[in-house]
């Protein structure tokens, strides 16, 4: 299939090469020898859910698939029952026919059903319709002739309408021959159980830290001088990295730990410059990471208070003795894991009614500092 080269894509990060253009995977061994092992078995289910938090590499690991299944003949022309060789890696020289191919969306046996361009409202829309799914049909009337293998990848399954899932459903109950069907999920418990019950399931797992700097490197991002920290606050995410990184994410947590680790006392500069730094002409980005960095702080707070331990790695220098001292047992945690609930809601309320974003930060700090005072 083609797409336009112009238009955004849905399923790419700002600030990385779309997984397509990704050569490796790193971090996930666990899953591809999963699949190689089924490949080799000969027992290739046709529905896989390839599952784990969003920006480990689900969709890397859906293109690496889609590559080797394209790349790879039906039937080798000798040793079929053991002479030759099981493949033993996904990986397909980017130089290869089939790579080159589905870089550009023009191989013939390869589908990518994700959310369309609305070219009337100039946007993407913000969901999977129907009509996408529906597509599919011709693919595979097209695409039958040659009796070589198909492959549909579907990023993200999250993201169909109820219409547009229950007729995947359809195909994943009679799969037309030949056909291998991706969905990349970061919510799976979102699917019909239908859907979940029909495909075989590979789990992704968070990046350690010397596994997201190389995928990192890959992506042509810098993990830093704190490779480990940047790990523990992207949670093991190479796409929430990215995103950490493009807009000095570790800086701007390090500002909150150092601004937070004094409460009750507040120092009203240090909250009124990280309350500007919001406000800034075309922040809107940075206010959305100060929220969601905010959110993970009071996050830790909770999770650490609770188990009545210190992090394993700081994600950011002081980090261990403010929550030390900030949430030093249960109930502390309690305390601060409520707040992170009504905070949240309450800083969405005011994004919603678009409330000056300097009033939301210093909003979120006091409400920090009045609980720490409480």
């Amino acid at each position: 299939m083609t797409d336009t080269a112009d238009r955004p894509e849905p399923d790419r990060i700002d600030g990385a090469p779309h997984p397509r253009h990704t050569p490796r995977l790193f971090g996930q061994q666990a899953a591809e020898r999963a699949f190689l092992d089924a490949f080799a078995a000969g027992r290739l289910h046709h529905g896989w859910l390839i599952t784990g938090p969003a920006g480990v590499g689900k969709a890397t690991l859906a293109w690496a698939i889609a590559r080797f299944l394209l790349a790879t003949p039906m039937a080798p022309e000798a040793g079929l029952f053991g002479d030759v060789p099981a493949p033993d890696t996904l990986h397909i020289d980017f130089d290869h026919p089939v790579a080159h191919r589905v870089a550009a969306l023009s191989d013939p046996g390869l589908f990518l059903l994700r959310r369309p361009y609305d070219d009337k409202a100039q946007r993407l829309r913000q969901q999977i319709t129907v009509d996408e799914v529906r597509r599919l049909k011709s693919f595979f009337a097209l695409s039958a002739a040659d009796a070589g293998r198909r492959v549909v990848i579907v990023d993200c399954a999250d993201e169909m309408t109820t219409s547009a899932a229950n007729a995947l459903l359809k195909l994943l109950e009679e799969p037309p021959a030949n056909t291998t069907m991706l969905l990349v999920s970061h919510q799976p418990s979102r699917l019909l159980p239908t859907i979940r019950s029909r495909c075989r399931t590979l789990r992704l797992a968070p990046l350690v830290a010397s596994d997201m700097a190389r995928a990192l490197d890959q992506a042509g991002a810098n993990a830093g001088d704190a490779p480990e920290a940047l790990a523990e606050l992207a949670a093991g995410s190479v796409g929430a990295a990215i995103r950490l990184t493009a807009q000095g994410g570790l800086q701007r947590y390090a500002e909150m730990v150092t601004l937070y680790a004094g409460l009750p006392d507040l120092d009203r500069q240090r909250a009124l410059k990280l309350a500007e730094a919001a406000a800034a002409r075309g922040a809107q980005a940075q206010l959305e990471m100060m929220i969601s960095l905010n959110d993970l702080l009071l996050s830790r707070l909770a999770r650490f208070g609770a188990m009545g331990a210190a992090p394993g790695v700081e994600a950011a220098p002081g980090e261990a003795a403010m929550i030390a001292r900030l949430a030093p047992d249960a109930r502390r945690a309690r305390v601060w894991a409520e707040l992170a609930q009504s905070l949240g809601a309450r800083l969405a309320h005011g994004r919603a009614v678009n409330l000056d974003p300097a009033a939301l930060i210093l909003d979120m700090v006091f409400s920090i500092r009045n609980t720490a005072a409480a």
